[in-house]
């Protein structure tokens, strides 16, 4: 465990996958707090942890204290997304949370994917 210490703001974070997600918990966004945190890695080792993983960014963000908004981008469709979305939506609303959709897509070369674009 690292020492305590002020929390770290940052623009962009990107929430580890694979054996890493089981990392993030409350305590994670309680010292990395960031405009956008982008959910990646459709794999099932984080899907196995995807629900934890956004109870404990609303738990943290109710303790931050400060009228920042967030932006949740995922990756990847995921019903544990869908399901926590649908729960949790006035709890999003009321922490400034705001979970971001796109029905862009990007074709590069022979393939086409889901995309969203980010400014700041």
């Amino acid at each position: 465990a690292a020492p305590l210490g002020p929390p770290i703001y940052v623009d962009l974070a990107y929430l580890p996958g694979s054996w890493s997600a089981r990392t993030v918990d409350e305590e994670f966004f309680r010292r990395v707090r960031s405009l956008c945190y982008v959910v990646s890695g459709d794999d099932h080792l984080k899907e196995g942890v995807l629900r934890a993983i956004l109870d404990a960014l609303l738990a943290a963000k109710h303790q931050w204290g400060t009228d920042i908004q967030v932006t949740l981008i995922p990756t990847f469709d995921s019903l544990v997304m869908h399901e926590w979305y649908q729960e949790t939506h006035d709890r999003q609303q009321e922490l400034g949370i705001t979970v971001l959709g796109s029905n862009s897509t990007v074709a590069m070369q022979d393939e086409t994917f889901p995309a969203c674009k980010v400014e700041f």
